[in-house]
C-alpha cells in the first residue's frame, strides 16, 4: 500500500513536472519555466550552493547553473560550457541557452545519467569534447555530483593522465555523492575499468571503445546489489 503511494504521488510529480516550463517566448510562457526552473528543477536550492570546483588548470565542474551565475562565469572567462544533462527543451536548458548565447559562451550538451550507464558514443562525445574545447570550460549536472563526477574522472583520466585514485575522488561524498546509492553504479564502472587497467595498461578511450558493456555491467552492479 505504502510503496502504491509513493509510486502515485512519484507519478504525479513527474506528470507536473512535464506539464510547463518548455517555453520561454512569450512573456507568460518566461514566468512560467522561470516557475519550473525554482521549483520543480529545485533551483532555489542552489542559489547559495554551487558544488563549483577546478579540478584542473581551466576546467569546472559544479551544479546547474542559474542565468547570474552564467553571468558570473563570464566576468570569470568561461568561454564553453558542457551540459551533462542533454538538450532537451526544458526550463533549465532553454534559461541556460539564452544566458549562454547573450554572454558569448558556446554551450554543448551531452547526455549522462546519475543512475543508468549510458551507451558508449555519449562517453565518446565528452572525451571528444574534451580534446577540442578551449579553456577555461565548466561542466555541470543539476546537482554537481554524480554526471558532473563521472565527467571529471573521465577527464582526468583521458586528458591528465591521472591515477585511478586520484580520479576516484571526483565521485565521493565531499560532492555529496553516495557510493551506496544506486548513483554507485558509477563507481561500478569505474572500478571495472581501473581493474582491467591494472591487468594491462589501456587508456580510457579505448576500454569504451572496446570493453564498456553498460547492459553486462548493470546486471552484475544489480547482482552485488540483490536487485532485479
Amino acid at each position: 500500500m505504502i510503496n502504491q503511494l509513493k509510486s502515485r504521488l512519484t507519478e504525479a510529480e513527474a506528470t507536473l513536472r512535464r506539464s510547463f516550463g518548455n517555453d520561454i517566448s512569450t512573456p507568460a510562457g518566461r514566468r512560467s519555466a522561470v516557475l519550473h526552473f525554482h521549483l520543480m528543477d529545485h533551483a532555489y536550492l542552489r542559489v547559495f550552493w554551487t558544488n563549483l570546483a577546478q579540478i584542473a588548470p581551466g576546467v569546472w565542474r559544479s551544479n546547474q547553473p542559474s542565468p547570474r551565475r552564467i553571468a558570473r562565469y563570464s566576468r570569470m572567462g568561461i568561454s564553453n560550457i558542457i551540459t551533462l544533462r542533454g538538450d532537451k527543451p526544458k526550463s533549465h536548458h532553454l534559461l541556460e541557452a539564452e544566458a549562454c548565447d547573450t554572454h558569448g559562451i558556446n554551450l554543448h550538451a551531452v547526455s549522462l545519467s546519475a543512475r543508468k550507464l549510458v551507451a558508449p558514443k555519449h562517453l565518446l562525445a565528452l572525451l571528444d569534447l574534451f580534446d577540442t574545447l578551449e579553456k577555461p570550460f565548466l561542466m555541470h549536472c543539476k546537482s554537481g555530483a554524480d554526471r558532473a563526477g563521472l565527467a571529471s574522472a573521465l577527464y582526468l583520466l583521458h586528458a591528465q593522465g591521472a591515477a585511478p585514485e586520484t580520479a576516484a575522488k571526483q565521485l565521493s561524498i565531499r560532492f555529496l555523492h553516495l557510493r551506496n546509492d544506486s548513483t554507485g553504479i558509477l563507481d561500478y564502472m569505474l572500478d571495472a575499468y581501473f581493474k582491467e587497467m591494472s591487468q594491462a595498461p589501456i587508456t580510457v578511450r579505448s576500454w569504451i571503445e572496446t570493453r564498456y558493456n553498460p547492459e553486462q555491467l548493470t546486471a552484475e552492479f544489480k547482482a552485488t546489489r540483490g536487485t532485479a
